[in-house]
C-alpha cells in the first residue's frame, strides 16, 4: 500500500462495527476524504485515539493509499495544533461543530484546494486563541467561506446598500421578486467580509441581530447550495448565542 503524509481537519464521523469509525477529513492532499479507522472504540491499545477524532480538530497523519479504491487508513495519525480551549468551551465547541457540518454538507470535491485548507486550518487556531468576539465566529467563518466556495460578494459596498442573494451584489434598488439582504444585514456582511478574526469583538451584535444575519446567510448560501438546508447544528448554535 502506498503511503502519503498530510494534514486533515476532522468534518464528520460514523461508527463502523463495535470498535471501528468512518472518519470524513478535509485534507491538503486530496480534498474531502475518508479514513477506515480501526479499533479506535476498544479499551485497549488504541482506543485513546477516539479523542484525535472532535469536529474541526487538526490532525497530522501518514496515510495508507488503498489499492482497490477503498477507503484509506491511517498509518500514524496525531495532532496538528495543541488545542487550549475549543475542547473545553462550550461556545467555541458548539462553534466548532457548526463548521465542521457545514464543510461536510458542502465540500465534496477528493482534489486539493490549497486557499480552502489553509483558511480552515487557521480558522482552527484562531478559534482556538480568541478571547473575544467568540459569538460572531460562526457569521465571520460564513462570510469568509463564501470567497472559496464561488459565490462572495462581487462588488463594493455603500452605505446604504441592500445585498442581492441571486447575483452576489449590493444595490441601492431593492427588487421585490428577488431574495434580497435588508440594509443591516448587508452592511454587517460587508464588515464581516474586511474584518480580521482578532477584531470580531468590535462588530457589536445583539442576539436577535445575530440570529437575524444567520439566518440571511443561510437563505445566500441555501439559493447558490442546497446541501446547507441540511445542516442540524444550526438549532443548537442558536440557542447558545
Amino acid at each position: 500500500m502506498k503511503s502519503y503524509k498530510g494534514r486533515g481537519i476532522v468534518l464528520h464521523t460514523l461508527k463502523y462495527g463495535d470498535s471501528s469509525m468512518v472518519v470524513f477529513l478535509l485534507t491538503d492532499v486530496g480534498g474531502r476524504r475518508s479514513y477506515m479507522v480501526q479499533g479506535v472504540r476498544s479499551t485497549r491499545g488504541r482506543g485513546s485515539k477516539l479523542a484525535l477524532f472532535q469536529p474541526m480538530f487538526a490532525l497530522e497523519f501518514e496515510g495508507l493509499e488503498s489499492p482497490h479504491r477503498q477507503m484509506d487508513r491511517f498509518r500514524e495519525v496525531r495532532s496538528g495544533i495543541v488545542l487550549r480551549t475549543l475542547p473545553f468551551d462550550v461556545r467555541k465547541s458548539t462553534v466548532a461543530l457548526f463548521m465542521a457540518e457545514v464543510l461536510y454538507r458542502l465540500v465534496k470535491e477528493s482534489e486539493p484546494n490549497e486557499g480552502l485548507f489553509e483558511f480552515v486550518w487557521s480558522c482552527v487556531s484562531a478559534l482556538d486563541a480568541m478571547e473575544e468576539g467568540v459569538a460572531n465566529f460562526h457569521l465571520w467563518f460564513l462570510a469568509r467561506l463564501s470567497r472559496f466556495l464561488g459565490f462572495f460578494p462581487g462588488n463594493d459596498y455603500h452605505d446604504g446598500d441592500w445585498f442581492d442573494i441571486r447575483e452576489g451584489l449590493y444595490t441601492k434598488t431593492p427588487a421585490r421578486s428577488v431574495l434580497m439582504m435588508r440594509e443591516e444585514n448587508a452592511r454587517t456582511l460587508h464588515h464581516l467580509m474586511g474584518c480580521d478574526v482578532d477584531r470580531l469583538g468590535d462588530i457589536a451584535l445583539n442576539r436577535t441581530r445575530r440570529v437575524d444575519f444567520l439566518n440571511a446567510m443561510l437563505d445566500y448560501y441555501g439559493y447558490h447550495l442546497d446541501a446547507i438546508s441540511a445542516v442540524q447544528s444550526v438549532r443548537i448554535l442558536q440557542e447558545v448565542f
